[in-house]
């Protein structure tokens, strides 16, 4: 069996999500070969796509959550594409593939498996509804838009969708939670959509041993007795990570009590006003890109806050988990799914920075008996539900069932 799978970028969390896939399949004895827009030398749509969406949108900060898919490259007769028995799409926006391309995979006759990273294939353009639900009709009206209306851009480009999607697709979601809401959509509810999860490699994201964890800490100038909380995002300004409400979260703990000793480490790209109203000594790591080294990150502290306000299922909550590291987080997308409450995390109302306060709180009041319980069941969840090669089958079933 020969598998293509098919996505913009091989970074990001749908990149690395697939180079994970990737790799599982290969372990299980599946030919999974990558090909990304890079690769299919299809820079320039990217541009294009762009451009195009310029008058549209409403301001600059909606310019990345809408795509138009007018603008992709024709990567049919790409050797990839053309040796694979089974299409595997993966997030293809961006200037990577266009409706018109999706129909010319299509006109192949292969079997086209697309996982859904976020809700773009079932709305009018964005990746995110936030409040809005006109995808579940017929989108209008976007509040992405400058000029928002019945019969909009986003009122267009679903009823292209609804054209042009070809009978041959079979949908997965990462999370149950995007599945339910794929399987009520007004475009994909004529589809079949079943929730199969992203993998990792849980020897690589594995929980650091007691000396690593205190070189670590030390290397940092971080007290031994301090806890450690880690908080990930690309961009740390980034409105969708919800990094305010943890700031908010760590000012009320400080005033609750004053003399706890915290930590933070931030992963990603941050700036110093960004960083400037904490209340605890704060470390920015930057971006890392080394496996091991990121694994180090999570494996070294106490807990991973995620008050993320979009997500669907978190390659970071993951990460996390599968270095034994119990995690906090809102009750966003496929979090919930993830962190069982009071097992191996604390899972909050959104958009709560009181109750965020209150599962941090949690996890420092533990004894180190019942901590290391709670790193026990984080490291479980991931071995019985997100292994490779738990994932890798699930896959494999549904190749062997589309080939049928």
């Amino acid at each position: 069996m020969n598998i293509a799978l098919l996505t913009t970028y091989p970074h990001g969390g749908a990149g690395v999500a697939c180079r994970r896939l990737q790799a599982a399949l290969n372990d299980v004895g599946v030919q999974a070969e990558l090909l990304t827009r890079n690769d299919a030398s299809a820079k320039w749509p990217f541009y294009a796509e762009r451009l195009s969406f310029l008058p549209c949108e409403r301001d600059r900060s909606v310019r990345f959550s809408f795509s138009p898919a007018n603008f992709g490259t024709d990567i049919s007769k790409h050797p990839v594409v053309r040796k694979a028995d089974v299409l595997h799409l993966h997030w293809i926006n961006q200037g990577f593939l266009s409706l018109k391309n999706l129909g010319q995979l299509a006109d192949l006759g292969k079997p086209i498996v697309w996982t859904l990273h976020d809700m773009w294939a079932f709305t009018g353009g964005c990746h995110y509804s936030g409040t809005c639900e006109q995808y579940l009709r017929e989108c209008g009206h976007c509040p992405f838009l400058r000029r928002p209306g019945a019969s909009d851009l986003s009122h267009r480009i679903w009823l292209r969708k609804k054209k042009e999607f070809p009978a041959n697709l079979h949908f997965v979601t990462c999370s149950a939670w995007l599945a339910e809401r794929a399987r009520t959509s007004g475009l994909l509810r004529r589809y079949s959509v079943q929730s199969i999860p992203n993998p990792i490699d849980t020897t690589v994201f594995a929980p650091a041993s007691a000396e690593k964890r205190l070189a670590f800490r030390r290397q940092l100038g971080i007290n031994d007795a301090s806890l450690v909380v880690l908080f990930v995002a690309m961009k740390v300004q980034d409105e969708r990570k919800g990094f305010r409400y943890l700031q908010q979260a760590l000012v009320e703990l400080k005033a609750q009590q004053p003399d706890r000793q915290i930590d933070l480490l931030i992963l990603g790209h941050s700036r110093p006003e960004d960083l400037a109203a904490l209340p605890y000594p704060c470390h920015p790591l930057g971006m890392v890109q080394d496996a091991e080294k990121l694994a180090l990150a999570y494996g070294a502290s106490d807990v991973f806050v995620i008050p993320s306000l979009e997500d669907n299922l978190p390659n970071t909550v993951m990460e996390a988990l599968s270095c034994g590291t119990p995690v906090v987080g809102f009750q966003t997308g496929g979090i919930p799914e993830m962190v069982d409450h009071l097992r191996n995390g604390f899972v909050v109302p959104q958009r709560d920075s009181g109750a965020l306060t209150e599962g941090i709180r949690w996890i420092y009041e533990k004894e180190a008996a019942a901590m290391e319980t709670l790193r026990a069941a984080a490291r479980t969840k991931v071995e019985t539900h997100y292994a490779g090669r738990v994932v890798a089958e699930q896959h494999l079933a549904l190749y062997q069932k589309v080939l049928s």
